[in-house]
């Protein structure tokens, strides 16, 4: 320790009008105790100083310390429950050990202090009146303690501290306080949903972003039907439950951009935000209405009820939140009037979209047995060589009226209707059977079949029981078939995701992580999920050459994948530079158009067969091409 000169008057006082100064302002409390340790240390005769505040429960908030040892002697008390920090603040005085060696008070943590060097400490409580708050400790690497007018220096800017601290907290629970009276005048007593207000401001916000963008935003207005008659004959209580009821169903229905509202009474809006097209709102329109058809078991009744729906879009030329809102008000209505139970749509521009969802429920119903139904194929390649390492089915379905049906239409709708088990188990069996016959045209080259499985096809009872069949039927090796699935599954039911995929992996199938990098994508579940093979979303892929985040956030996918023996593919690659990009990031596989467009099967059984066993060469891109770009299997993406 070197030698101490006492700090003058005007030292001390210039510390103590600046802890003043911070009082009348919004310094942050941890701020305020880094402050002070590091004043403290030039100030007294110590080697090092930290402070901890405390809770009732003993639990540190915050923690400060001038350097790591000292930090570590602050852990280390909270760890062990033991320590001159623990004392101070439950007695409220001065705690002094000027020699560790010799002070028998703290058993545990003594031993530990001692072998990390320290000698003595010097502890002070933070209290006003009979609060505490927690304790100030000055460390030393040799014996000895301070002298009075020392002590007293320390226990004043203990005091002063405290005093801010009492002050920093009121201010703070006066900011939570206005916070929550803030949320709760924007939120539904009732439900919690947001309120109109809350809705007028995000349907404002969702319009900002519509003009800047060629996005456009659906407004939807459900009002249940008949809801007097609920209170009428079961009381306000229930008619309370049901529109609790309605709230989480709706609640449930939505993606992770949307927003539902409770207007007034038994109003409900739905906010849907970023929609590539008008016809993106049928098949969440057509699970509202299935939704809603659904019993309402409350605790003690069940009730049926039906409700009218609504529909306006925002766009370049409307993007007043109230207008689109009455709009949407007026289209509910209308429905109401026709009674019909079919959804309205206010701009003539998109009247279609409300009936067209249900009428293609029912055409699904018999698409399968029609022929309607057909399998594409789109080359995986490998990185390097660019051979084909297989192919990815996918699902197309040609309307004899409406033409080609996007799978992010049809998929939603035959989970409402009950249809996607059998649509399912159609396109794995199909998907097998065509792999097996290109094995047959080519048995030098084993190729890979993947096929995309929906996350309600997945947690089915059935679904294992349905690859085995599958696989069985088409004499099909269960590590040539991978599943593609998307994390929805790991937010929807983890427990049952994670039963459902080791049974998979115990037939020796392969599970592909499709899309990552998108929606709820996170590192974590690489290692907690029994993954094969991640594929890196095409939008990550676009942006590679120009946009770091994207080039980060792949490179610690693939970095990651790999430790971990997994595959990285990476999606949607159209370009030269962006197969160099890959390339570079060490991407194992490749798909895209720069390898190949998705392809009849008869036109994927002449490549096959041309190949003789040798690897195939990059797939030129073929002159004609009526195949959408997006979505694959049963994956509504």
């Amino acid at each position: 320790m070197p030698d101490f000169e006492l700090p003058h008057e005007q030292q001390l006082s210039d510390v103590l009008s600046e802890f003043a100064r911070t009082m009348v302002t919004d310094f942050p409390i941890q701020a305020i105790l880094d402050q002070l340790i590091d004043r403290i240390v030039l100030l007294l005769p110590v080697t090092a100083a930290g402070v901890t505040l405390i809770g009732p429960d003993t639990l540190p908030r915050y923690v400060a310390a001038s350097d790591p040892t000292a930090f570590a002697y602050e852990q280390l008390q909270t760890e062990l429950r033991d320590g001159p920090c623990l004392l101070a603040y439950h007695s409220g005085e001065a705690v002094v050990v000027t020699d560790l060696r010799d002070d028998p008070r703290f058993p545990r943590f003594a031993p530990r202090a001692l072998a990390a060097g320290m000698r003595a400490v010097l502890t002070f409580p933070l209290r006003h009146g009979e609060l505490q708050l927690g304790a100030l400790d000055l460390y030393r690497d040799t014996p000895g303690g301070m002298s009075a007018r020392e002590m007293a220096i320390a226990q004043t800017l203990a005091d002063v501290v405290s005093a801010y601290l009492i002050n920093a907290q009121a201010r703070q629970a006066l900011e939570d306080s206005t916070e929550r009276s803030r949320e709760l005048s924007l939120h539904d007593g009732l439900t919690g949903l947001p309120n109109r207000t809350l809705m007028l401001e995000r349907l404002e916000h969702a319009f900002q972003r519509t003009r800047r963008s060629d996005k456009t935003s659906a407004v939807v207005f459900v009002d249940l039907d008949g809801f007097k008659r609920v209170n009428d004959t079961h009381g306000h209580s229930v008619g309370n439950q049901l529109l609790v009821a309605v709230a989480m169903r709706l609640k449930r229905l939505l993606r992770p951009p949307d927003t539902v509202a409770r207007m007034h009474g038994d109003e409900f809006v739905i906010l849907c935000e970023d929609l590539d097209d008008p016809d993106q709102a049928a098949p969440i329109v057509a699970r509202l209405t299935a939704a809603m058809a659904k019993p309402f078991r409350l605790p003690d009744t069940t009730i049926t009820i039906s409700a009218s729906v609504g529909i306006a879009f925002a766009d370049h030329d409307l993007h007043d939140p109230e207008k689109v809102l009455r709009n949407a008000d007026a289209a509910m209505y209308q429905a109401k009037r026709r009674g019909s139970g079919l959804p309205h749509v206010f701009d003539p521009r998109y009247q279609h979209i409300a009936t067209t969802s249900l009428h293609l429920e029912h055409d699904l119903r018999t698409a399968l047995v029609q022929g309607q139904l057909h399998a594409v194929y789109q080359p995986i390649v490998n990185t390097g060589d660019r051979g084909i390492l297989g192919f990815e089915a996918l699902l197309r379905w040609t309307h004899p009226v409406a033409g080609t049906v996007p799978p992010a239409t049809f998929i939603p709708l035959a989970e409402s209707a009950g249809l996607i088990a059998g649509i399912g188990s159609w396109i794995l069996r199909r998907a097998c059977a065509d792999r097996r016959r290109w094995q047959s045209l080519n048995p030098f080259d084993d190729l890979d079949i993947a096929v995309n499985i929906s996350t309600q096809q997945l947690m089915s009872a059935t679904f294992v029981d349905t690859v085995v069949a599958a696989l069985e039927a088409e004499d099909t090796e269960p590590a040539r078939l991978t599943l593609e699935i998307t994390e929805s599954v790991f937010v929807q039911d983890s427990e049952r995701a994670l039963i459902v995929l080791n049974d998979l992996k115990a037939l020796g199938v392969r599970i592909a992580l499709d899309d990552f990098g998108t929606g709820y994508s996170s590192l974590g579940h690489l290692d907690q999920f029994p993954v094969d093979i991640v594929k890196i979303d095409r939008s990550c892929v676009a942006d590679l050459a120009h946009d770091r985040v994207s080039q980060i956030i792949s490179t610690a996918v693939v970095q990651l994948a790999h430790a971990l023996d997994m595959t990285v593919v990476a999606e949607g690659i159209e370009t030269a530079e962006q197969h160099a990009q890959v390339v570079a990031l060490g991407c194992d596989a490749s798909q895209g158009f720069y390898y190949g467009r998705p392809m009849r099967v008869g036109d994927a059984d002449e490549l096959v067969r041309r190949s003789g066993g040798q690897r195939l060469p990059v797939l030129p891109t073929p002159r004609v091409s009526a195949l959408p770009t997006a979505v694959a299997g049963l994956s509504p993406r």
